[in-house]
């Protein structure tokens, strides 16, 4: 079993900086890659960002450039650097972790950005 426990979402305006954070406990050994998923109002949750045990990443093309996910092995801890925030990144931001096979999800955390 993985939890995940999810932080650093808010309002900002368009063309601020959020960064969210994951702090993963539990079996972690067995994670072979984090992310970041979305959900907007009436919208499929969709992949954001990716990062695998070895260090590579994944981006979706609405955020390549703006983006940036990152880890910290010593916090198992992992973070979302949002700059240059548009109005459609608002959603609920959920952090996976894949681990045997299996998906675990945090609670969500609301990122809301103003025009």
């Amino acid at each position: 079993q993985v939890q995940l426990v999810e932080s650093g979402g808010g309002l900002v305006q368009a063309g601020g900086s959020l960064r969210l954070s994951c702090a993963a406990s539990g079996s972690i050994f067995s994670i072979n890659a984090m992310g970041w998923y979305r959900q907007a109002p009436g919208k499929q949750r969709e992949l954001v960002a990716a990062i695998t045990s070895g260090g590579s990443t994944n981006y979706a093309d609405s955020v390549k450039g703006r983006f940036t996910i990152s880890r910290d092995n010593a916090k198992n801890t992992v973070y979302l650097q949002m700059n240059s925030l548009k109005p459609e990144d608002t959603a609920v931001y959920y952090c996976n972790a894949h681990s045997s096979g299996a998906d675990y999800w945090g609670q969500g955390t609301q990122v809301t950005v103003s025009s």
